[in-house]
């Protein structure tokens, strides 16, 4: 907590004026006992000395006035710790989502999406309950135990004795449950971690789950993952909640003490009734500050395992980050590899790309080709530096891409991948990712060039039109265009098409290449597909496999000489003719 304290920004003042109202508030309510102290004591020597009016009514009137303070000072602490602590909150989940911002894939690949999610909900939460708890209870409790005691030895030092017989076990009790319930907590954290897994995995599969009728499957798996998280909550709350019990035991066993020792001294009269009374009313001030206390650490122990883990993320340091004095203008669009090797993990057994050596000139236009998992994929990441290189180095417009602000280097290379990806909102704001500043003139020459112009403008609405939560209201097909007029808008030096036709027939396809030849002159074009004929007419193809390069030359010299080009080419062709 105290590492993470600085997030409280400008809410500070709210959490330090917190504890200076619960002063205010624990002096009241350790006066007034002294007060029904001695109005006790002058109505029980009635008989003896007649009652003063004015006394009680001055007494009374005193309980009633510090009993309204006590309320407004508890009020004011209540509400500015709440305050300060929802604040606090709102900076911490501030700062995870643009730390996360900053992640590179690598960075991203250590926490599994459903865990992110997990610390800037779940974990913010139970941190922001434990300041919470610390601000008020963590101040209230010892201040509550040193007024009440003070007034309690006041009255009567011997029977204060008793708490020298309760505060022992109380803090090894407190000890013992904090050290057992810690690691529970932090597997309890996992599981949660585990359960939004199997929920962000259903939602966003929901489609698949349907069309091969998986609901019960679904279901049962999500079963699984409740009932695990119910036995570690169970787990964890078994010992905790032996706090309670211990409590009330210790508090039930003081105040019968109490009660027989002081019973005696009235009966012999070393003590009077009200006195009796008020310290009865202070050993439960005390022992109620000592179970906040209790509170506190259970508390505590819930938020350990959360601030561990929201401190997981903030420690961790980006991999890739800009160069003091990086540049931020690329000259071009060349594209050279030399001798690049690179493994996700960092393993020197584990690369999937082997001593890469291409050089690729402004302008020109590449084809890449290769078998699934001969690291297409993996070479065109390393462009627009969205991973390191384990060996060798990338260069972009003739300097090495460790050289340029990450932000300048994205800026000037587009990449279509994949997996496309569209949010929620209109066709115009998710186009305008590629150029916030882009008129409806420049989007729609840009779709013109995806050929998406015509089916956008069909849709009710046009360009104007929702497109629904990642884009489910458009097809595969319609989905790639938007992504490719998207990346244009960008107006790069280097665009990346990774298999991005994929699911666009081949006239479309074939329209799309035309397109992006006469419009894109300039700009280095690199195109990863399936299909030799979506890069049969490009100026050079690279064939890589197992993650090497086997070969480079155009269309007709890969016929010629390269069996891995020639076996897909006549394999494609030989499925066309069928």
């Amino acid at each position: 907590m105290r590492k993470l304290f600085r997030y409280a920004g400008k809410y500070k003042v709210y959490l330090f004026l917190a504890p200076i109202l619960i002063i205010g508030e624990v002096v009241m309510e350790t006066f007034i006992p002294q007060l029904i102290a001695q109005l006790i004591n002058m109505i029980s020597k009635a008989e003896e000395t007649p009652i003063d009016m004015g006394e009680l009514l001055r007494l009374g009137g005193l309980m009633v006035l510090m009993a309204f303070l006590s309320l407004g000072f508890g009020a004011g602490s209540a509400r500015c710790a709440s305050v300060g602590a929802m604040g606090f909150s709102r900076n911490l989940r501030h700062a995870l989502f643009e730390k996360v911002q900053h992640f590179s894939f690598k960075n991203i690949d250590r926490f599994s999406t459903a865990s992110l999610v997990t610390r800037l909900t779940t974990d913010v939460n139970q941190t922001q309950n434990m300041l919470m708890m610390l601000v008020r209870m963590a101040f209230r409790s010892p201040i509550m135990f040193v007024m009440a005691f003070y007034w309690a030895w006041r009255l009567n030092p011997s029977l204060i004795t008793i708490l020298l017989v309760a505060a022992p076990i109380l803090f090894i009790g407190m000890a013992t449950i904090t050290r057992l319930a810690y690691p529970r907590f932090r597997a309890l954290m996992t599981k949660y971690d585990s359960m939004n897994g199997a929920v962000q995995e259903n939602l966003t599969g929901i489609r698949v789950v349907k069309a091969f009728v998986r609901e019960t499957f679904e279901k049962s798996k999500f079963a699984r993952s409740a009932d695990d998280l119910m036995d570690a909550q169970r787990r964890a709350e078994k010992v905790v909640i032996l706090n309670a019990p211990l409590m009330q035991i210790l508090m039930n066993g003081c105040v019968v003490a109490v009660l027989w020792f002081g019973g005696r001294q009235i009966v012999g009269g070393t003590m009077e009734l009200g006195d009796l009374t008020a310290f009865i009313t202070y050993i439960t001030q005390i022992l109620m500050s000592l179970m906040m206390l209790s509170f506190i650490f259970v508390s505590y122990v819930m938020s350990k395992a959360s601030t561990a883990r929201i401190l997981e993320v903030l420690n961790e340091q980006p991999d890739i980050v800009a160069p003091e004095q990086a540049k931020t203008e690329v000259r071009d669009g060349s594209v050279v590899f030399e001798h690049v090797d690179f493994s996700y993990t960092g393993a020197e057994d584990r690369v999937v790309l082997k001593d890469i050596n291409v050089s690729i000139r402004s302008g020109e236009t590449i084809g890449l080709i290769g078998a699934t998992g001969s690291g297409k994929s993996s070479l065109i990441s390393l462009i627009p530096r969205l991973y390191d290189v384990t060996a060798g180095r990338v260069l972009v417009g003739g300097a090495d891409v460790r050289e340029y602000d990450p932000a300048a280097l994205r800026d000037a290379v587009a990449v279509v991948l994949q997996k496309n990806v569209l949010f929620s909102g209109s066709i115009r704001d998710n186009l305008r990712w590629g150029n916030e500043h882009a008129t409806d003139e420049e989007i729609a020459a840009a779709c013109r060039v995806a050929q998406a112009d015509d089916f956008v403008r069909g849709f009710p609405g046009g360009y104007d039109m929702d497109l629904g939560q990642g884009g489910v209201n458009v097809s595969g097909g319609q989905k790639q265009r938007l992504c490719i007029a998207r990346a244009l808008l960008k107006s790069p030096k280097v665009m990346i098409l990774d298999d991005a036709t994929s699911a666009v027939d081949t006239a479309t396809d074939a329209r799309i290449r035309e397109a992006l030849r006469t419009q894109m002159a300039d700009t280095t074009k690199i195109i990863i597909a399936q299909r030799i004929s979506s890069v049969k007419d490009a100026d050079r193809i690279i064939v890589l496999d197992e993650g090497r390069i086997t070969d480079v030359g155009t269309h007709e010299e890969l016929l010629a000489r390269s069996e891995i080009y020639r076996d897909v080419y006549e394999s494609q062709q030989k499925g066309g003719e069928e």
